[in-house]
């Protein structure tokens, strides 16, 4: 398979779509508090800001892992 202009405009809109659609997700997700939890570090001086959503990350990972599990038992 040749990967022209084409190919590679398709591909440019399909991962344009995904961004916008895990920027959504953010944005709501943020709404109900998941990146807040505890374990999520903030740090911040007078002109610079540095987040660490730790706890978060472990919680969206557990349940990615248990969403892709779930797809590849009922998969067989």
């Amino acid at each position: 398979m040749e990967f022209g202009p084409q190919q590679f405009g398709k591909w440019l809109i399909l991962t344009g779509i995904t961004i916008a659609f895990v920027g959504l997700l953010v944005v709501l997700l943020g709404r109900t508090g998941l990146f807040r939890l505890p374990g999520d570090l903030n740090f911040g001086g007078k002109n610079w800001w540095i987040y660490l959503p730790i706890a978060s990350c472990v919680i969206i990972s557990v349940v990615l892992t248990l969403i892709f599990w779930l797809i590849n038992y009922f998969r067989r």
